[in-house]
């Protein structure tokens, strides 16, 4: 008699990979589902389509700023702000009044036009220094590349910040209460007046809706592209966020 075949396994069936994403959908899952855009870094860090996105509402803001306030009065605005320097150029003769008024008038221009520049420096910081954090602290494999492009895409809701500070302005904000370092009311700052508390104001317009955001969409993606546990990446972000706080307070205080 033949000898009955011997049964075969089944071959194993291959594990399907996650579908690259492009750019656009990054974007767009940022805000809907976070975890496949960090997730999909492993696979490649690019980040410059939100920095882009990023660059097109910073500068629709700035146009808004100049069409809808004037950099004269937002720069005004901002002085005003800070009692003890606004009253030195209130005392001045009107012709250094006058010079100090228009070099405050620029330097708002130069710097809102700036701000992704400005923003670009921030994030290679912010990146540098939670690459090291991550590495040494956590044991976590996070190379700057992709810690780069994880902050990046995290500040996008800031993107929404701006735009919503845009729609504002075209809608109607009043010039006298505009101010073009905290242009839109999504935190703690609208408590406070910045001229009597100073330092509460700073600590208010730091606790805002869109940071907050920011700071836990940064902890998902560092959660993502290593073996980071969810609440230690919490613990790292939220943590060096405070600093940052305790810092521009204690500047705040020693100005006011």
């Amino acid at each position: 008699m033949a000898a009955a075949p011997l049964p075969t396994s089944p071959a194993p069936v291959p594990t399907p990979e996650s579908t690259p994403l492009s750019q656009g959908a990054r974007i767009v899952n940022t805000f809907i589902a976070p975890s496949k855009t960090f997730t999909d870094l492993r696979r490649s860090a690019s980040w410059w389509a939100p920095f882009l996105l990023l660059i097109i509402v910073s500068t629709l803001f700035a146009y808004g700023v100049g069409t809808k306030v004037g950099y004269g009065k937002a720069g005004e605005n901002v002085l005003q702000t800070r009692p003890k320097q606004w009253d030195r150029i209130q005392n001045m003769k009107a012709e250094d009044r006058d010079k100090t008024m228009q070099m405050a008038e620029k330097q708002t221009m130069i710097g809102t036009y700036a701000f992704p520049v400005i923003d670009l420096v921030i994030l290679l910081i912010v990146a540098g220094v939670l690459t090291a954090t991550f590495t040494f602290g956590a044991n976590a494999k996070v190379s700057f590349k992709v810690a780069l492009a994880i902050v990046v895409y995290a500040s996008l809701p800031g993107a929404v910040r701006y735009l919503l500070a845009t729609l504002t302005l075209f809608a109607g904000a009043s010039p006298d209460a505009f101010n073009v370092q905290n242009p839109v009311a999504t935190n703690l700052g609208i408590l406070f007046s910045s001229a009597d508390n100073p330092v509460l104001y700073a600590v208010g317009s730091m606790i805002d809706i869109f940071v907050i955001w920011t700071l836990v969409l940064t902890a998902i993606g560092f959660t993502c592209v290593s073996k980071v546990k969810r609440g230690t990446a919490l613990a790292i972000v939220f943590g060096w966020y405070v600093a940052f706080m305790v810092l521009i307070v204690g500047l705040t205080s020693l100005a006011s």
